[in-house]
């Protein structure tokens, strides 16, 4: 019987693209967006017929033939492939291609519902977990880090380590004088080709140093300043960020809040980041003063983060 529990979407907070490159990375679950698994049927001329979702169909078959025997050893795959043909789909208010984690949710609710071992058992090790979910998700991206999944799967926030060690914690401290924010940009993204353009811009020796003297110092400024509630840590990490994005990764930034982005830095009412891969999806900033930095926002979807 499946569990009427509830899989949060995720905020990567902090390290987007310097996790590639081993750095510190912040993820949080977002709990505005979420999805279950739950049956459905059709009626259809009086008589039941069965619905069968194709995407959820081609993940089990994917985890049906696939060789990883830790992942035999601890999901009963048999039990989800027979529910995917008695109508079993997942119920999502994430939106796709946002980059806040909806293929992760699935993935979770598929592990939880279908664990054969004790969920104690198996958070006994969260890099294993984590390597046991990214394999899970690998047959939507090609290749997956486990981290989106692994959020949902935990609803708790986790720090990643030099790109590798992931360690569960608390957010009881965090900067409560400033208001982080989310500003959808209204356009769905594919996140590989965005990924497929960072490595080609860090080819580049000029790039890549300064992506390494700036940006990953900055992420870790960030990090530690939010945790540690470092109001002043905060707004320079972030600032520095957002002056590195706008002015040496600005295909990443959808051209009609390249603007926004720019008059942020320049009034210092708001500043912006890139959410993940950029490209569309949702934008995250940081501003003291929440009322003002909305009017800049005038007819576009702002939401004030809330931890």
């Amino acid at each position: 019987m499946l569990n009427s529990k509830r899989f949060f979407s995720k905020l990567l907070l902090f390290g987007e693209y310097s996790i590639i490159k081993k750095g510190n990375a912040l993820a949080v679950p977002y709990p505005l967006f979420e999805g279950h698994l739950r049956f459905k049927t059709q009626q259809n001329q009086g008589q039941n017929q069965q619905f069968i979702d194709s995407e959820l169909r081609a993940f089990a078959q994917f985890l049906k033939h696939h060789d990883n025997s830790s992942l035999k050893e601890i999901l009963d795959v048999d039990s989800f492939f027979f529910d995917v043909g008695q109508g079993l789909y997942f119920n999502s208010s994430i939106p796709q291609g946002y980059g806040v984690g909806s293929s992760g949710a699935l993935v979770a609710a598929v592990l939880d519902n279908y664990l054969m071992i004790p969920r104690d058992k198996l958070m006994e090790n969260i890099d294993h977990l984590k390597s046991i979910l990214s394999t899970m998700e690998s047959h939507f991206h090609g290749a997956s880090s486990g981290i989106d999944p692994l959020i949902s799967f935990l609803g708790a926030p986790i720090k990643i380590i030099k790109g590798v060690t992931t360690k569960v914690i608390s957010l009881d401290n965090h900067c409560n004088g400033l208001n982080l924010f989310l500003v959808n940009t209204g356009r769905p993204r594919r996140t590989e080709p965005l990924v497929n353009l960072f490595l080609e811009k860090v080819k580049s020796e000029k790039f890549s140093k300064e992506f390494n003297d700036v940006l990953i110092p900055s992420t870790d400024l960030c990090i530690d300043g939010f945790l540690n509630n470092d109001e002043k840590a905060l707004t320079e990490g972030f600032r520095n960020i957002s002056e590195f994005q706008f002015g040496h990764m600005q295909e990443m930034i959808p051209k009609l809040f390249q603007k926004l982005w720019k008059d942020g830095l320049e009034s210092n009412d708001y500043y912006l980041k890139l959410c993940g891969a950029g490209g569309g999806g949702f934008i995250l900033g940081l501003t003291r003063d929440i009322e003002n930095a909305k009017k800049h926002f005038d007819g576009i979807e702002f939401r004030s983060i809330r931890f």
